[in-house]
């Protein structure tokens, strides 16, 4: 039987338009800028988790990247941001994965993560989280992690969500990365409020 956490999300892409979820951006201007400052090779092994209808792949397309992964738990997400890129579709590997369950083939130089790390509650799977991303990474991967501030919402899609500071993020990542640094951002929403966002960028030890 399908989880709970699939069955939310499945609902959530079959009943609502890319625009009409709090977390759409048309450009992801904060983590673009990031992953550029990075100096990444544009042949450099990208995965972005629980990414959703998120347009960062375009982008990344865009900007010349070659070599990318995109996972969520919602097969309906993925059909969805398939169907926008069109025929540049077939140069991403998509992954339809629980992150819990995610069991990667191969290594990636960079992790990015914009609001589904966010969603774990459970101290085992966020410790869990935090060895598969280690594990995933080659040496000197980074993640890039955008989760809720300390100031963010305690919910998201009607669910309870875990809310970070920049020492909160340092304890539960230290055991395999150190923050490198680390920015707020206030994300405006389709419903004229704003939720803020802490972004992270964490270099795996």
């Amino acid at each position: 039987m399908e989880n709970k956490m699939k069955l939310h999300w499945e609902n959530v892409y079959n009943e609502k338009n890319e625009n009409e979820v709090s977390w759409y951006q048309k450009v992801p201007n904060i983590s673009l800028d990031i992953i550029k400052s990075l100096d990444l090779n544009l042949n450099s092994k990208i995965i972005d988790i629980g990414a959703g209808e998120s347009r960062l792949v375009d982008n990344l397309l865009d900007l010349g990247f070659n070599n990318i992964d995109v996972l969520d738990i919602s097969k309906k997400s993925i059909e969805k941001a398939q169907k926008r890129l069109g025929l540049k579709s077939d140069k991403i590997n998509w992954i339809v994965s629980d992150i819990n369950d995610f069991k990667p083939d191969e290594k990636y130089d960079l992790w990015h993560d914009r609001a589904a790390f966010h969603f774990l509650k459970d101290p085992v799977q966020i410790n869990n989280y935090v060895v598969l991303a280690n594990s995933s990474l080659n040496n000197n991967g980074k993640i890039v992690l955008g989760t809720f501030s300390s100031n963010g919402p305690l919910k998201c899609s009607g669910l309870e969500v875990s809310r970070y500071n920049q020492k909160s993020v340092s304890n539960v990542f230290s055991k395999c990365f150190t923050l490198l640094n680390y920015q707020h951002s206030n994300h405006p929403t389709p419903f004229d409020t704003t939720q803020e966002f802490l972004f992270s960028v964490l270099s795996k030890k």
